[in-house]
């Protein structure tokens, strides 16, 4: 049962990704791949809200914490997509932006994942 709710979750995930990158394409271009960046420090903050709430404040089923994080967010953020749009700037000799990507990608989703952890806890008091 879990296994077809992680796999309706990663649908609905991959879903918004496609969404969030043709967006992403169409209003700011293909040069940077701003899609990738926006679905990673969103699913992070996303995250840290998810694993706050259910850490701090709620008791969710199992079922409904694998729907929301291992399927929606897992399908929703790509590392995957990140290793090979930093390929791509390598290959481009875009290497001012693959810096900035790289740097910007990892400390943005990290500090988002704090970010909504402080949020469900600064709401507990």
């Amino acid at each position: 049962m879990n296994y077809l709710i992680v796999f309706i979750g990663a649908g609905i995930g991959g879903a918004l990704r496609h969404g969030v990158n043709n967006v992403s394409a169409r209003l700011l271009g293909t040069g940077f791949p701003w899609g990738t960046l926006t679905v990673n420090i969103v699913g992070s903050l996303a995250m840290g809200l998810l694993a706050g709430y259910f850490a701090f404040k709620g008791e969710a089923a199992q079922a409904w914490r694998l729907f929301l994080t291992t399927g929606i967010l897992g399908g929703f953020t790509t590392f995957s997509a990140f290793s090979l749009d930093t390929a791509m700037l390598y290959e481009r000799g875009a290497m001012m932006s693959l810096a900035i990507y790289v740097l910007t990608s990892v400390v943005l989703s990290i500090l988002a994942v704090f970010i909504g952890l402080a949020v469900i806890k600064s709401g507990m008091r």
